[in-house]
């Protein structure tokens, strides 16, 4: 779709299943699964929905799913789902790796950064080799230094490399990448975890990653498990939706795996998804 004078191109690194329970916290299954069917081992389908930016004169590419070094024991507990991945997504659309000029990740939970990296003639290397990786200063230092609870979350090979070869841009809060595109930081998931804003002719649109993974996470208390500070995720995403409610920002979900895009609109006095 065109965005402004960007245009915005949905790159699907295809589905995963993930634990209901887990993806809602506190929330009783009788209610989340009504939208969210949960398959016989309680997990429910999740896209991959990676997010290209072109601002017709560099190319942006947001997160980049699981990425290719799987083993079937991994692709088994996730239910790994895709006629295409990544790269194939992305040649499918015209854009080969060497055309990516930036790789954003919200953060480095392996479904967000396992495309990062790739292994070509037996090598670790990464997937975009002309990229500048951006990624916030604490989600690096959390993701290189994880605890117990982290660290099946953060896999080495899809970000070390990346520090290797000299492309990894550490960011410290809210910053500027191009005229028009930020990252913001939208800590709560993660202490490092960072949203993207994109504005374009009086326009705005944010890709919320797992601040806001789904449509069904609109409702401020439906958090997830996974969520390591809820109370701060809470508190961001009242501040976040409600400036898109009021300022019509357009939403892109990063793992619905119905609805990448869509509005906040008011209706008998509360907000109500409408999608795009």
């Amino acid at each position: 779709m065109d965005f402004g004078k960007f245009n915005f191109t949905i790159i699907s690194d295809g589905n995963f299943w993930l634990d209901g329970g887990a993806m809602f916290g506190v929330v009783p299954k009788v209610l989340w699964n009504k939208l969210n069917p949960a398959d016989d081992q309680n997990r429910i389908r999740l896209a991959l929905n990676c997010l290209v930016i072109d601002t017709r004169g560099k190319k942006v590419l947001i997160d980049t799913g699981v990425g290719e070094k799987l083993s079937e024991k991994f692709k088994g507990i996730y239910r790994i789902e895709r006629e295409l991945c990544l790269l194939d997504s992305l040649r499918k659309n015209g854009i080969e790796p060497e055309d990516i000029d930036f790789v954003i990740n919200t953060h480095l939970h392996f479904d967000h950064c396992g495309g990062n990296t790739r292994i070509i003639e037996n090598k670790l290397t990464t997937t975009f080799p002309r990229a500048k990786y951006i990624i916030q200063k604490r989600e690096w230092y959390d993701a290189t230094h994880p605890n117990e609870r982290t660290k099946a979350s953060y896999l080495v090979e899809n970000f070390i490399p990346i520090e290797e070869n000299g492309q990894l841009v550490l960011i410290d809060g809210d910053a500027e990448i191009l005229p028009g595109i930020r990252v913001i930081l939208t800590n709560g998931h993660t202490k490092g975890h960072q949203s993207v804003s994109i504005q374009s002719e009086n326009r705005t649109a944010i890709y919320l990653g797992d601040l806001v993974p789904t449509t069904s996470h609109l409702k401020i208390p439906y958090i997830m498990g996974y969520d390591l500070f809820p109370l701060d995720i809470i508190k961001k995403k009242k501040e976040i939706l409600g400036r898109a409610l009021k300022e019509r920002w357009l939403l892109i979900f990063e793992h619905d795996p119905k609805y990448p895009f869509g509005y906040l609109e008011e209706r008998d006095g509360k907000p109500v998804f409408k999608p795009l």
